[in-house]
């Protein structure tokens, strides 16, 4: 039954005092991916040694400098991988890898087996400190679950100094943080820490994890600060948070809690982890890039990431993911399509210092995305979407007034087929409606004499020859035909520019008429602007489906 009655609002800290609504980021946390332990954790199909040491490589490469590489106490997988890293020298010297333990003796004994070797590192040791859990799960008091956690700092600390040549960082989780009493959470940690001395100059580490998103993002924050104020070793401490999206928060939920005070975030590529999944590390950290800031990882070949990622986790990457997905820099919708195409121009025309273009919040090709990608066609697409696409790949740059008939044909086709219409199909549809000209309509070739600013001409048709007169060419061609057909002929539009320089130059030649008073279209290319305008002006007319037999 669907009945809200069931639960009950979260019941946020007191902290009338917040400082952090009035902060601002200005810097990227410490990162520290947790993709090969967290992530693993929640696949149908846990990765392979190979498919880890894949991801690791990724990772490495995308410049982080922490990676939480398993759980190697509780699976040979995990243990074997760990081994694989440290044996064959695979972990660079300024990246620290971090593995993960419960907070029980031989569990943390067969972790240190595992890391037997490794130059530096970080054990992170956790248990679970919630209401929930000390009562339901453990049945346990306050101060047996902190004894537990005290507990497994000693025994993290004895096993340490039987490896006295590796540097090792220490890293406490209260699980399920958001769910504990914070003033409880502090004192439990506060132990932890004292029990590792905290003045000795190791790097310790206390990671709040959002184990199951509780609350809105800025409740989670207002934790996050009552933390950092009461914590008695805050400076000797890197504060570090582990958010999940259990709301769909947690990207929000980690960037408030940096804005309350923390210091490091850990999260995967894409967000995937247990149920809807943990922090997005690329979401965030192109939150920051976006916003002017250097997120310290690189996320600019986006192709090779989520093929790396999908290969891995065997979970494709969504198409409306964040910065990511497949479609989010693309545009259909006509309004949007024709802001951009017109923003960009601007950009490039004024050249602009920073990015400011209309439906793009960064440059596409910043992350190996190219513009093909920012405006398809289908159905709901407009006119200046489709000119764009021409002039994108095409180099054909077409009058605003021609954009319209153009895009009613694409349109007509999209319609027709149900589909989207590729760039191929879109330069088909205009060679075919507005280039295409039968051969009995080619201009072969035409005499110009002008007199005191009169034209007479003479028109070679394939066979035939037309005779016309008019203050210039074009008008001397509607003459001709005008008389041969016995019609109306009324230039509506007409266009013409260069499409090239040099010796070998062209002319593009578009435009608009009224035939007997109906409006027909057409572009031609020619050698010169003269021989363009005439043959867009032959190519309309074809499209009256007159032949060039029937001249009177």
């Amino acid at each position: 039954m669907f009945d809200h009655r069931k639960y009950k609002a979260f019941e946020p800290i007191r902290l009338t005092d917040r400082t952090w609504p009035d902060n601002t980021l200005t810097q990227a946390p410490d990162w520290c991916s947790v993709d090969l332990r967290d992530g693993n954790q929640a696949l149908v199909n846990p990765m392979s040694v190979e498919q880890k040491t894949r991801l690791f490589d990724l990772l490495v490469k995308l410049g982080f400098k922490e990676i939480e590489v398993g759980f190697p106490s509780a699976s040979k997988p995990d243990f074997d991988f760990v081994r694989k890293l440290v044996d064959e020298q695979r972990i660079p010297e300024d990246v620290t890898i971090q593995v993960l333990t419960q907070a029980r003796e031989e569990l943390i004994k067969r972790t240190y087996e595992a890391m037997t070797g490794v130059k530096k590192a970080v054990i992170h040791v956790y248990n679970s400190t919630s209401t929930v859990q000390r009562e339901q799960v453990f049945g346990q008091s306050r101060e047996g679950i902190k004894a537990i956690a005290v507990q497994g700092a000693k025994w993290v600390q004895q096993y340490a100094q039987q490896h006295p040549d590796t540097e090792w960082a220490f890293q406490y989780s209260p699980e399920s943080f958001s769910g504990t009493e914070m003033d409880y959470a502090i004192e439990v940690c506060d132990a932890v820490i004292e029990q590792w001395q905290p003045d000795s100059g190791r790097d310790i580490i206390i990671n709040l994890p959002a184990t199951v998103e509780m609350s809105t993002p800025n409740g989670f924050a207002d934790q996050v600060e009552y933390f950092c104020r009461h914590l008695v070793n805050r400076r000797y401490v890197r504060v570090s948070l582990h958010t999940h999206n259990d709301r769909g928060c947690a990207v929000a939920a980690a960037e408030l809690g940096v804005l309350a005070g923390a210091d490091r975030v850990e999260g995967t590529l894409m967000g995937n982890g247990e149920r809807t999944g943990n922090m997005d590390v690329i979401t965030m950290g192109m939150n920051l890039y976006s916003q002017g800031i250097d997120p310290k990882l690189d996320f600019s070949n986006i192709v090779e990431i989520n093929k790396v990622v999908e290969s891995c986790t065997e979970i494709p990457v969504g198409v409306r993911h964040p910065w990511a997905g497949e479609l989010v820099y693309t545009a259909f919708s006509g309004s949007h399509q024709d802001a951009i195409r017109k923003s960009v121009n601007y950009h490039t025309e004024h050249n602009q210092q920073h990015w400011d273009v209309a439906y793009l919040p960064i440059d596409p090709r910043d992350i190996g995305r190219e513009y093909e990608e920012v405006v398809r066609i289908n159905s709901q697409s407009g006119k200046g979407g489709v000119a764009l696409v021409l002039e994108r790949d095409y180099a054909i740059n077409l009058p605003k007034w021609l954009h319209f008939p153009l895009s009613r044909v694409v349109q007509g086709a999209a319609e027709q087929s149900g589909i989207e219409v590729s760039s191929t199909n879109i330069k088909r549809l205009f060679d075919e409606h507005f280039i295409a000209v039968p051969t009995t309509w080619q201009l072969d070739d035409y005499d110009l004499h002008t007199e005191a600013h009169h034209v007479n001409a003479r028109f070679y048709i394939g066979e035939h020859q037309f005779n016309g007169e008019g203050a210039g060419a074009l008008e001397a061609l509607c003459s001709a035909l005008t008389q041969a057909f016995n019609c109306t002929i009324e230039v509506i539009q007409f266009d013409q520019h260069a499409i090239s320089g040099g010796t070998a130059a062209q002319a593009q030649a578009s435009i608009a008429v009224q035939i007997n008073g109906e409006a027909y279209y057409a572009v031609a290319v020619a050698g010169d602007t003269s021989a363009a305008t005439l043959q867009a002006m032959l190519t309309a007319f074809s499209r009256t489906g007159l032949e060039v037999v029937q001249a009177a």
